[in-house]
Protein backbone atom coordinates (compact mmCIF):
# COMPACT_ATOMS: atom_id res chain seq x y z
CA UNK A 1 0.00 0.00 0.00
CA UNK A 2 1.49 3.29 -0.84
CA UNK A 3 2.60 5.91 1.75
CA UNK A 4 0.13 8.50 2.14
CA UNK A 5 1.17 12.33 1.17
CA UNK A 6 2.99 14.15 3.55
CA UNK A 7 1.40 17.56 5.33
CA UNK A 8 3.97 20.45 4.44
CA UNK A 9 3.15 23.66 5.87
CA UNK A 10 5.43 26.79 4.72
CA UNK A 11 5.23 29.82 7.42
CA UNK A 12 7.15 32.72 6.34
CA UNK A 13 6.93 36.53 7.03
CA UNK A 14 4.59 36.87 4.15
CA UNK A 15 2.03 34.22 3.76
CA UNK A 16 1.41 30.77 5.33
CA UNK A 17 1.31 28.11 2.31
CA UNK A 18 0.14 24.43 3.21
CA UNK A 19 0.29 21.93 0.91
CA UNK A 20 0.01 17.97 0.72
CA UNK A 21 3.26 16.40 -1.02
CA UNK A 22 4.23 13.77 -2.52
CA UNK A 23 7.55 12.82 -3.89
CA UNK A 24 8.83 16.74 -5.83
CA UNK A 25 4.49 16.53 -6.58
CA UNK A 26 2.07 19.01 -4.39
CA UNK A 27 -0.88 17.51 -5.09
CA UNK A 28 -3.04 20.44 -3.40
CA UNK A 29 -1.87 23.81 -1.74
CA UNK A 30 -3.56 26.68 -0.07
CA UNK A 31 -2.41 29.65 0.96
CA UNK A 32 -3.13 32.63 3.26
CA UNK A 33 -1.10 35.89 4.00
CA UNK A 34 0.85 35.72 7.32
CA UNK A 35 -1.03 37.85 10.35
CA UNK A 36 2.36 39.23 11.04
CA UNK A 37 1.17 40.76 14.31
CA UNK A 38 -0.70 38.20 15.42
CA UNK A 39 2.46 36.27 17.42
CA UNK A 40 2.61 32.44 16.61
CA UNK A 41 -0.73 31.34 18.60
CA UNK A 42 -2.17 32.99 15.61
CA UNK A 43 -0.46 31.56 13.33
CA UNK A 44 -1.06 28.32 14.37
CA UNK A 45 -4.39 28.90 14.23
CA UNK A 46 -4.49 30.22 10.56
CA UNK A 47 -2.86 26.74 9.88
CA UNK A 48 -5.40 24.99 11.26
CA UNK A 49 -7.85 26.95 9.39
CA UNK A 50 -6.01 26.04 5.92
CA UNK A 51 -5.51 22.10 6.91
CA UNK A 52 -8.76 21.10 9.09
CA UNK A 53 -10.43 19.29 6.20
CA UNK A 54 -7.18 17.39 5.08
CA UNK A 55 -7.47 15.39 8.16
CA UNK A 56 -7.05 11.49 7.85
CA UNK A 57 -5.27 12.28 3.99
CA UNK A 58 -1.82 12.91 5.73
CA UNK A 59 0.62 10.08 7.65
CA UNK A 60 3.58 12.85 8.43
CA UNK A 61 3.63 16.27 9.00
CA UNK A 62 6.41 19.14 8.43
CA UNK A 63 6.87 22.66 9.22
CA UNK A 64 9.08 25.31 8.03
CA UNK A 65 9.54 28.85 9.50
CA UNK A 66 11.59 31.99 9.13
CA UNK A 67 14.14 32.12 11.92
CA UNK A 68 16.07 29.93 14.19
CA UNK A 69 14.75 25.87 14.59
CA UNK A 70 16.72 24.24 17.61
CA UNK A 71 15.25 21.32 18.84
CA UNK A 72 11.87 21.75 19.39
CA UNK A 73 11.57 24.68 19.62
CA UNK A 74 11.30 27.85 17.04
CA UNK A 75 12.97 31.80 18.23
CA UNK A 76 13.20 34.74 15.93
CA UNK A 77 16.19 36.14 14.38
CA UNK A 78 15.30 39.08 12.72
CA UNK A 79 11.92 40.14 14.37
CA UNK A 80 11.87 42.26 11.21
CA UNK A 81 10.59 39.39 9.16
CA UNK A 82 8.49 37.71 11.90
CA UNK A 83 8.65 38.58 15.75
CA UNK A 84 8.19 35.66 17.91
CA UNK A 85 9.05 35.22 22.06
CA UNK A 86 12.40 33.44 22.46
CA UNK A 87 12.39 29.40 21.94
CA UNK A 88 8.68 29.22 21.53
CA UNK A 89 7.63 25.69 21.77
CA UNK A 90 6.55 24.89 18.32
CA UNK A 91 6.92 20.98 18.16
CA UNK A 92 4.79 20.92 21.32
CA UNK A 93 2.10 23.48 20.32
CA UNK A 94 2.30 21.65 16.71
CA UNK A 95 1.42 18.18 17.76
CA UNK A 96 -0.86 19.86 19.80
CA UNK A 97 -2.79 21.27 16.76
CA UNK A 98 -1.91 18.68 14.12
CA UNK A 99 -2.41 15.09 16.40
CA UNK A 100 0.88 13.82 16.07
CA UNK A 101 4.52 14.71 15.74
CA UNK A 102 5.49 17.40 13.11
CA UNK A 103 9.06 17.57 11.75
CA UNK A 104 10.42 21.44 11.81
CA UNK A 105 13.08 23.04 9.80
CA UNK A 106 14.25 26.48 8.84
CA UNK A 107 12.27 27.82 5.93
CA UNK A 108 15.71 27.80 3.69
CA UNK A 109 17.21 24.94 4.99
CA UNK A 110 14.30 22.95 3.91
CA UNK A 111 13.86 24.66 0.83
CA UNK A 112 17.88 23.87 0.33
CA UNK A 113 17.11 20.34 1.03
CA UNK A 114 14.27 20.07 -1.93
CA UNK A 115 16.55 21.72 -4.37
CA UNK A 116 19.20 18.97 -3.62
CA UNK A 117 16.47 16.46 -3.41
CA UNK A 118 13.90 16.83 -6.12
CA UNK A 119 15.02 20.23 -7.92
CA UNK A 120 18.29 21.98 -9.27
CA UNK A 121 20.58 20.35 -7.09
CA UNK A 122 20.08 16.99 -7.90
CA UNK A 123 22.96 15.09 -8.80
CA UNK A 124 25.33 17.25 -6.76
CA UNK A 125 27.07 16.31 -3.21
CA UNK A 126 27.74 19.52 -2.10
CA UNK A 127 25.25 22.16 -2.76
CA UNK A 128 24.45 25.83 -1.22
CA UNK A 129 20.65 27.12 -1.37
CA UNK A 130 20.32 30.95 -0.81
CA UNK A 131 16.96 32.67 -0.72
CA UNK A 132 16.30 36.18 -1.52
CA UNK A 133 12.62 37.33 -0.67
CA UNK A 134 11.58 38.79 2.01
CA UNK A 135 14.84 38.57 3.97
CA UNK A 136 17.76 36.89 3.04
CA UNK A 137 18.20 32.97 4.08
CA UNK A 138 19.90 29.60 3.18
CA UNK A 139 21.07 26.15 3.27
CA UNK A 140 23.93 23.83 3.45
CA UNK A 141 24.29 20.83 1.45
CA UNK A 142 27.54 19.00 2.48
CA UNK A 143 28.35 15.65 1.82
CA UNK A 144 25.15 14.65 0.72
CA UNK A 145 23.53 15.66 4.17
CA UNK A 146 21.88 18.95 5.37
CA UNK A 147 24.05 21.13 7.60
CA UNK A 148 22.06 22.36 10.90
CA UNK A 149 25.40 22.89 13.41
CA UNK A 150 25.76 23.47 16.81
CA UNK A 151 22.69 25.77 17.23
CA UNK A 152 20.77 25.72 13.76
CA UNK A 153 21.99 28.04 12.63
CA UNK A 154 24.27 26.73 9.47
CA UNK A 155 23.52 28.48 6.38
CA UNK A 156 21.68 32.34 7.41
CA UNK A 157 23.44 34.09 5.19
CA UNK A 158 20.88 36.52 5.76
CA UNK A 159 22.37 37.48 9.23
CA UNK A 160 26.41 38.17 8.14
CA UNK A 161 27.42 41.31 9.02
CA UNK A 162 27.78 43.31 5.85
CA UNK A 163 31.30 44.85 7.17
CA UNK A 164 34.50 43.32 8.73
CA UNK A 165 33.76 46.06 11.88
CA UNK A 166 30.17 44.27 12.66
CA UNK A 167 27.61 47.18 14.24
CA UNK A 168 24.01 46.54 13.99
CA UNK A 169 23.52 46.06 10.94
CA UNK A 170 22.99 42.98 8.56
CA UNK A 171 23.05 41.99 5.23
CA UNK A 172 19.68 41.31 4.68
CA UNK A 173 18.85 44.38 5.83
CA UNK A 174 20.71 45.96 2.76
CA UNK A 175 19.83 43.29 0.37
CA UNK A 176 16.48 41.89 0.44
CA UNK A 177 13.03 42.76 -0.93
CA UNK A 178 12.11 44.49 1.84
CA UNK A 179 15.11 46.65 1.28
CA UNK A 180 14.86 46.77 -2.07
CA UNK A 181 11.01 47.90 -1.61
CA UNK A 182 12.46 50.98 0.57
CA UNK A 183 15.43 51.83 -1.49
CA UNK A 184 13.22 52.05 -4.67
CA UNK A 185 10.62 54.26 -2.71
CA UNK A 186 7.84 51.76 -3.74
CA UNK A 187 5.77 49.21 -1.36
CA UNK A 188 7.75 46.40 -2.06
CA UNK A 189 10.23 44.00 -4.16
CA UNK A 190 6.95 43.03 -6.46
CA UNK A 191 6.39 47.02 -7.01
CA UNK A 192 9.96 47.71 -7.46
CA UNK A 193 10.29 45.16 -9.91
CA UNK A 194 6.64 45.92 -11.53
CA UNK A 195 8.15 49.97 -11.39
CA UNK A 196 11.13 49.14 -14.02
CA UNK A 197 12.91 50.79 -15.91
CA UNK A 198 12.08 53.36 -13.45
CA UNK A 199 15.95 54.27 -12.55
CA UNK A 200 15.56 54.54 -8.83
CA UNK A 201 13.90 50.85 -8.72
CA UNK A 202 16.80 49.59 -11.61
CA UNK A 203 19.44 50.78 -8.96
CA UNK A 204 18.04 49.17 -5.82
CA UNK A 205 17.69 46.23 -7.25
CA UNK A 206 21.30 45.87 -9.29
CA UNK A 207 22.63 46.93 -5.58
CA UNK A 208 21.22 44.27 -4.08
CA UNK A 209 22.01 41.76 -7.13
CA UNK A 210 25.51 42.96 -7.13
CA UNK A 211 25.44 42.89 -3.02
CA UNK A 212 24.19 39.46 -3.47
CA UNK A 213 26.84 38.06 -6.09
CA UNK A 214 29.79 39.15 -3.40
CA UNK A 215 28.01 36.28 -1.22
CA UNK A 216 28.09 33.90 -3.61
CA UNK A 217 32.01 34.95 -3.98
CA UNK A 218 32.46 34.63 -0.39
CA UNK A 219 30.06 31.68 0.02
CA UNK A 220 32.43 29.76 -2.57
CA UNK A 221 35.54 30.51 -0.92
CA UNK A 222 34.47 29.42 2.21
CA UNK A 223 32.20 26.32 1.04
CA UNK A 224 33.15 25.73 -2.10
CA UNK A 225 30.03 23.89 -3.31
CA UNK A 226 29.43 22.18 -6.91
CA UNK A 227 26.01 24.50 -7.39
CA UNK A 228 24.41 27.65 -5.88
CA UNK A 229 21.40 27.64 -6.16
CA UNK A 230 19.12 30.68 -5.98
CA UNK A 231 15.39 31.30 -5.34
CA UNK A 232 12.87 33.34 -3.39
CA UNK A 233 10.73 35.59 -4.46
CA UNK A 234 13.15 38.42 -5.64
CA UNK A 235 15.67 36.00 -6.46
CA UNK A 236 13.41 33.87 -9.40
CA UNK A 237 12.24 37.65 -10.66
CA UNK A 238 12.79 38.22 -13.76
CA UNK A 239 16.20 39.54 -14.86
CA UNK A 240 17.69 39.33 -11.07
CA UNK A 241 19.76 35.96 -11.81
CA UNK A 242 21.55 37.18 -14.55
CA UNK A 243 22.26 40.69 -13.06
CA UNK A 244 24.44 38.39 -10.19
CA UNK A 245 26.17 36.49 -13.23
CA UNK A 246 26.88 39.20 -14.69
CA UNK A 247 28.47 40.64 -11.07
CA UNK A 248 30.34 37.50 -11.07
CA UNK A 249 31.39 37.22 -14.62
CA UNK A 250 34.76 38.85 -14.09
CA UNK A 251 36.21 36.59 -11.40
CA UNK A 252 38.44 33.41 -12.34
CA UNK A 253 36.94 30.31 -12.99
CA UNK A 254 38.78 29.17 -9.71
CA UNK A 255 37.03 31.89 -7.82
CA UNK A 256 33.27 31.96 -10.08
CA UNK A 257 30.62 29.98 -8.66
CA UNK A 258 27.94 28.00 -10.53
CA UNK A 259 24.44 29.46 -10.25
CA UNK A 260 21.04 27.65 -10.99
CA UNK A 261 17.69 29.02 -10.39
CA UNK A 262 15.50 27.43 -8.24
CA UNK A 263 14.02 24.46 -9.78
CA UNK A 264 10.93 24.02 -7.72
CA UNK A 265 9.79 28.13 -7.25
CA UNK A 266 7.77 28.72 -4.32
CA UNK A 267 7.35 25.38 -3.60
CA UNK A 268 10.93 24.25 -2.49
CA UNK A 269 10.18 25.02 1.05
CA UNK A 270 7.33 22.41 1.53
CA UNK A 271 9.21 19.84 -0.81
CA UNK A 272 11.86 19.67 1.14
CA UNK A 273 10.29 19.50 4.35
CA UNK A 274 8.03 16.82 3.35
CA UNK A 275 10.89 15.23 2.74
CA UNK A 276 12.63 15.30 5.85
CA UNK A 277 9.54 14.76 7.91
CA UNK A 278 8.55 11.21 5.88
CA UNK A 279 12.04 10.50 6.55
CA UNK A 280 11.48 11.33 9.91
CA UNK A 281 8.50 8.89 9.70
CA UNK A 282 10.92 6.40 8.93
CA UNK A 283 13.04 6.73 11.83
CA UNK A 284 15.97 8.66 9.04
CA UNK A 285 17.78 11.61 9.23
CA UNK A 286 19.46 13.62 6.74
CA UNK A 287 20.54 16.43 9.08
CA UNK A 288 23.59 16.81 10.22
CA UNK A 289 24.21 18.64 13.91
CA UNK A 290 26.87 19.22 16.21
CA UNK A 291 26.95 18.32 19.67
CA UNK A 292 25.55 22.02 21.32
Amino acid sequence: MAARPVLAVDLGGTKILAALVTGATILQSRETATDRSGGPEAWLRQIGALVGDWAGEWGAAGITVTGLIHGDEWSALNPGTLDLPARYPLAERARALLGGPVALANDAQAAAWGEFRHGAGTGTRDMVFLTVSTGIGGGIVAGGRLLAGRSGLAGHAGLLHPLPDGGADLFEDHASGRWIGRAAGQADARAAFAALPDPLAEEAIATSAMRVAALCRNLQLLVDPELIVIGGGVGLAPGYLPRVAAALSPLAPLYRPSLARAALGTGAGVIGIADLAGKARQGNTHMEESES
